[in-house]
């Protein structure tokens, strides 16, 4: 059994995916970042770094309970344990594992900076937007350019590279992104979209999403954009 401490965002849901395309028997407990629940004494000992996701396996290394952080380090943990979505080939490996921290070091942080000044900053910063819009775009890029010398993203096999990926770019279509100048993209988001696994995370995001939104209700809740009330948080919570 593997508990997936989480909420559904892009990060959560790249765990979510692999989960279910392992078939491994799993459950999902909510922490909701809206309420402060990743600063609980219970959440920072299996993330330190106070960030979803992070996992129980009950049946860790060895026998009994391993926990993990870190999206990335997570899904390379679970196609170790089950011998899936990362290839044996040694070319075909590192190729994919490129790909997994190229979601991790750049898409993850641009498009999550991108939606940062779009969405939600009190002020509309011209450079900031222009900044990390662009980067998104040319990222967009970077895929199309990949995906029209590879079946899937990692490599010709179909990858923990795409599941790390997917969550991150499916809102393409809010993106300003144009069909027609990315074919090769357009060809592996459909790819994506009709797997099984694919569509079963993108309804329990959903679901969960809901759940927790009616949890939240009449509970007062941190604003999880400023910086410094998460560094006093943290140090308050660790006695820091």
């Amino acid at each position: 059994m593997i508990e997936l401490h989480s909420t559904p965002t892009p990060n959560g849901q790249k765990v979510m995916i692999m989960l279910e395309e392992c078939g491994l028997e799993w459950t999902h407990v909510d922490v909701s970042i809206r309420l402060g629940q990743q600063f609980t004494p219970e959440f920072l000992k299996l993330s330190p770094n106070n960030k979803i996701p992070a996992i129980i396996d009950k049946d860790g290394p060895g026998g009994g309970d391993y926990t993990m952080m870190e999206s990335g380090a997570i899904l390379i943990y679970l196609a170790h344990k089950t011998g899936k979505f990362l290839p044996e080939d040694e070319r075909a490996r590192f190729d994919c594992l490129q790909w997994l921290i190229f979601q991790m070091g750049h898409i993850g942080p641009m498009f999550g900076q991108a939606h940062h000044f779009n969405n939600y900053a009190k002020e509309k910063i011209p450079y900031a937007m222009d900044r990390y819009n662009n980067e998104q775009a040319r990222l967009y890029q970077v895929l199309e350019n990949r995906l029209g010398d590879s079946k899937w993203i990692g490599c010709d096999e179909y990858s923990i590279a795409d599941m790390a990926s997917y969550p991150w770019v499916k809102g393409w279509e809010n993106y300003g992104v144009d069909e027609a100048a990315h074919p090769n993209f357009m060809r592996w988001i459909g790819a994506m979209e009709a797997r099984p696994a694919v569509q079963r995370n993108n309804e329990m995001a959903a679901e969960i999403r809901e759940r927790m939104a009616k949890d939240a209700e009449g509970k007062e809740e941190i604003n999880i954009f400023d910086t410094k009330a998460n560094k006093d948080m943290l140090a308050k919570a660790t006695g820091g």
